[in-house]
C-alpha cells in the first residue's frame, strides 16, 4: 500500500495579496487605526519612511521586484567584491585601539583570540607616533594588517609603519594595511582646509608596494553628525572622487589611484538597511570607476558599528546593537567589520569589553556562519528595492556635492553642515517623541543600574562637523538626576495618582513611569485609589511636589477634576495628566504617546527645582 502524496498547507485556500490587504485591514479597524473614509491600499498606513525619504512597505511582492544586480565578483559588485565572497576565510575581524597605555597588551590579547586585523588611533588624542615600534614589536605584520588613524599626523605615522617593515626586513610585495590618510575626513572634522596634494604625494611615495593602501575614505564624520545613510555614502563617495582628481593629477594612473582607496562606513542596529547600506556603496563606487575609466574592481569596505548609536546608560544593550550591526554588514559583504566595544561611550573600553567585542564577531563567523552564503540578501524584494532606493538618493546627494564644485568646497561653504543639520534636526525630534526608541534609555529606564566605570577616552575634534549621540538628550538628563542624589541623598520625583483599581490605571501609569524614569525622574505610585481625598494624602507622604493622574477614561470623567483640586490643595506645583483628553478638568499638561519627552522632562526638572 503505498503511502499518499503530501501537499504541505493543502487544506488552506492559496494566499493573495488582496486576501491579506483584507485580513491585515480588520486588525486596523479594530485598533481605531483606519481613518474614517480612508479608501487608500491599507499598506500605506504601515509604511514608514527613512530619513532618506526611502518608503518601507509592510509586504514586497513580485511587482516591487527589482532585479539582483550582477554576480559577486563582478561589476557592479552589488552582490559582493570578490567571487567567492568571504566564504572560505570570513571577513576581517578589525579592532579599534587608541588608549596609549593598553594598547601594546592588548593587541596582543586580541589578536591570539581571533582578530585579524589591528585598527590604531595614533598621533594627539590615541598613540603617540613614536610609540608605534613598541606596540607593534611583537605583532608579525605580514599576518595582521595595521589601518592608521592619525589624523593630520598621517605622514609621520606612515613613515613610523614603514619603518618598522624595512626593519624586519619584509619585502614590498608583503607590506599590507593602510597608512589611513583622509584629510577631507579631517576637514570635516575640525574645519582645517585638506592638503589633497600631500595625498597624491604620499601615493607616489609608496606605489612601489603593490598591496598596500594609503587613503582611508572616512564616512563616520557625516554619519556621527547626524546624517542619513543616503548622505554619508554620498559624501563618503564626493571623498573618494576627490582623492582620485588630485591623485591623478599628480601624474598617476587611475587604476592605481583606485587601488589605494579604502571606505569606512557605519554600520547601526537596523539590520536590513544596513545590509542594503553596503551593497548600494558597492554599486555607487562601481559606477565611478567605470566613468573615470578604470578596470572594474570591487569597493574595499571597512564597517564600523555605530559610534552614534551606542549609549552610557544600560551600555550592556549596546552588546546587542552591535551584534545586530555587525549581522547586517557581514550580510552586506563588508570586507573588514569592527565590532566597538559596548563601554565606548563611556570611556576607554577595558579588556572585558573588548573581549566581548571580538567575541560578538566569533559568534556570528564561526558559530553562526554567516560568511558561509555569498549575497545572503541577494534576490529579496524587500532588500533589493531597499538596495536601489538607497542607491539612487545617495547619487542625487553625491552630485549635489560635485555641482557645488566638489566636497572641499561643500565642506567649506556649509553645505553638507546645512544639510546634515537638517537631518539630525528630524532624528532629534523623532528621538525627542520616541518615535525612535532607545531601550535602556528612552524606554525601560533603570534607575537602580551602577554604570561600568572607564578612564576617559581622548576628547573628539571640534572646529568642523557637531558629533552626536542619539542618547544624549535623555543622557543629559539622567546627569541632572543623578547631581541631585549626590547633593540630596534623594532622586527628584513624580507623584503617580493612579485612579481606581489596578487594571484600570496599570496601562497609563506604567507609561507615566516609563517617560519620567526615561529623565531620572522616581515615580512613587499611590496603589488603589478611591477618592479625591485618598489622592491628596498619598501625595503628601511622597514627598512629590509634582503630580501625573493616571486612570481610565472613565475615572477621569467622575473625578479628575475633583482630583486636580485636591492635589493642587495638598502642595502640588503642577499636575498633569496621562492622556490627551480632558482638558477642562483643570490640569497643567498632558502627557502621551508620541508627546516630546525630552521638553516634559527638562521642564519637570525645571519645576523640581533641578540645576541644569
Amino acid at each position: 500500500m503505498t503511502a499518499p502524496d503530501l501537499v504541505l498547507a493543502g487544506e488552506f485556500p492559496a494566499a493573495d495579496h488582496v486576501r491579506w490587504q483584507h485580513l491585515v485591514e480588520r486588525v486596523l479597524r479594530r485598533t481605531d487605526a483606519v481613518p474614517e473614509g480612508y479608501d487608500r491600499p491599507v499598506e500605506d498606513l504601515l509604511a514608514t519612511k527613512t530619513y532618506d525619504g526611502v518608503l518601507v512597505k509592510p509586504l514586497y511582492t513580485a511587482a516591487d521586484a527589482v532585479p539582483a544586480t550582477g554576480y559577486p565578483g563582478l561589476a557592479p559588485f552589488t552582490r559582493g567584491a570578490q567571487p567567492d565572497g568571504h566564504v572560505a576565510a570570513g571577513w576581517d575581524v578589525r579592532q579599534r585601539h587608541a588608549d596609549p597605555a593598553t594598547t601594546a597588551k592588548a593587541v596582543l590579547a586580541d589578536l591570539e583570540h581571533g582578530v585579524t586585523s589591528l585598527w590604531l588611533v595614533v598621533g594627539d588624542g590615541g598613540i603617540p607616533v613614536a610609540d608605534l615600534g613598541t606596540v607593534l614589536a611583537d605583532v608579525y605584520l605580514d599576518l595582521a594588517p595595521v589601518t592608521l588613524d592619525a589624523g593630520p599626523d598621517y605622514r609621520a605615522a606612515a613613515t613610523e609603519l614603514l619603518t618598522l617593515f624595512a626593519d624586519r626586513g619584509t619585502a614590498a610585495s608583503a607590506v599590507v594595511g593602510n597608512l589611513g590618510a583622509d584629510p577631507l575626513g579631517h576637514q570635516a572634522r575640525t574645519g582645517e582646509p585638506a592638503d589633497l596634494a600631500a595625498v597624491a604625494a604620499l601615493v607616489a611615495d609608496t606605489a612601489h608596494y603593490p598591496n598596500l593602501r594609503s587613503i582611508v575614505v572616512d564616512g563616520l564624520p557625516y554619519h556621527q553628525a547626524g546624517g542619513s545613510d543616503a548622505q554619508e555614502l554620498g559624501a563618503a563617495l564626493a571623498a573618494a572622487v576627490a582623492y582620485l582628481r588630485a591623485i591623478t593629477a599628480a601624474g598617476i594612473d587611475v587604476d592605481t589611484a583606485v587601488a589605494r582607496l579604502e571606505f569606512r562606513i557605519a554600520a547601526t542596529a537596523d539590520q536590513f538597511l544596513t545590509t542594503a547600506k553596503f551593497r548600494a556603496a558597492r554599486r555607487l563606487w562601481s559606477r565611478v570607476v567605470e566613468v573615470v575609466g578604470a578596470k572594474p574592481v570591487g569597493q574595499r569596505q571597512h564597517a564600523v558599528t555605530s559610534p552614534a548609536m551606542l549609549t552610557a546608560r544600560d551600555p550592556w544593550v549596546n552588546m546587542l546593537r552591535t551584534t545586530l550591526a555587525a549581522f547586517g554588514a557581514g550580510v552586506g559583504g563588508a570586507d573588514a567589520v569592527t565590532v566597538l566595544p559596548f563601554d565606548s561611550a563611556i570611556g576607554l573600553p577595558d579588556a572585558f569589553a573588548r573581549r566581548i567585542a571580538r567575541n560578538t564577531q566569533a559568534v556570528l563567523l564561526e558559530e553562526s556562519r554567516l560568511a558561509g552564503v555569498i549575497d545572503p540578501a541577494g534576490g529579496s524584494w524587500y532588500v533589493e528595492s531597499l538596495t536601489d532606493e538607497l542607491a539612487k538618493a545617495a547619487w542625487a546627494w553625491f552630485t549635489e556635492i560635485e555641482r557645488a564644485g566638489g566636497l572641499p568646497d561643500a565642506l567649506t561653504s556649509g553645505l553638507v553642515a546645512d544639510r546634515l543639520a537638517a537631518t539630525w534636526a528630524e532624528r532629534e525630534r523623532n528621538l525627542a517623541t520616541r518615535a525612535d526608541a532607545i531601550t535602556g534609555v528612552s524606554e525601560f529606564p533603570n534607575l537602580a543600574e551602577r554604570a561600568p566605570v572607564r578612564a576617559p577616552a581622548p576628547p573628539a575634534p571640534t572646529g568642523g562637523l557637531p558629533v552626536h549621540r542619539y542618547a544624549e538628550a535623555y543622557e543629559d538628563l539622567r546627569d541632572r538626576s543623578d547631581r541631585t542624589l549626590e547633593a540630596t541623598g534623594a532622586r527628584p520625583r513624580v507623584f503617580l495618582a493612579t485612579l481606581g483599581p489596578v487594571a484600570a490605571h496599570t496601562a497609563r501609569a506604567t507609561f507615566a513611569a516609563n517617560l519620567f524614569q526615561a529623565g531620572g525622574i522616581e515615580t512613587p505610585t499611590g496603589g488603589v485609589i478611591t477618592s479625591p481625598e485618598d489622592a491628596a494624602t498619598r501625595f503628601t507622604e511622597s514627598g512629590a511636589t509634582v503630580a501625573v493622574i493616571c486612570g481610565s477614561e472613565k475615572s477621569y470623567a467622575e473625578s479628575a477634576a475633583a482630583v486636580v483640586d485636591a492635589l493642587k490643595a495638598a502642595g502640588a506645583t503642577k499636575v498633569l495628566l496621562a492622556g490627551k483628553g480632558h482638558r477642562e478638568s483643570g490640569v497643567d499638561g498632558h502627557v502621551f504617546t508620541g508627546c516630546d519627552a525630552v521638553a516634559v522632562l527638562r521642564d519637570t526638572l525645571t519645576t523640581l527645582g533641578v540645576p541644569a
